[in-house]
């Protein structure tokens, strides 16, 4: 029944913070939508930014910034990942592990963003 993940929503405690992260050091999209909401853009897929002081219904029973665990496919050598995330000072917390997603064998590095969330950023082997 399911086709495919349209988008996700993360609950951030610092807007700007977050943007920053997901569109400087990822590259990310950032745009507006609706009644003034961020959403972050990559190729077929956003996602949404609540802020936790003010989530915007329906929301998760109990939205919590840091609480996501995000896996990445990326589209250039993980030694070149790891090299822009060392230029943008941001720590790798693992790796490079071996791992398992979704269509196979996975080689990943794990970072946290400005709010604590675990983003692993892969390529397939």
């Amino acid at each position: 029944m399911l086709h495919h993940l349209d988008h996700l929503v993360l609950t951030v405690s610092d807007l700007e913070a977050t943007t920053r992260f997901y569109s400087d050091v990822l590259g990310l999209e950032v745009r507006t939508f609706g009644d003034g909401r961020t959403a972050l853009h990559g190729p077929g897929w956003k996602i949404n930014l609540h802020e936790a002081a003010a989530p915007i219904a329906p929301h998760a029973a109990a939205p919590t910034p840091g609480s996501a665990d995000l896996c990445f496919i990326v589209d250039r050598a993980l030694d070149d990942v790891v090299r822009v995330l060392a230029g943008a000072d941001v720590p790798v917390e693992l790796g490079p592990v071996d791992r398992t997603g979704s269509s196979g064998p996975l080689r990943s590095v794990y970072v946290r963003d400005p709010d604590g969330n675990l983003v692993e950023l892969s390529v397939q082997v």
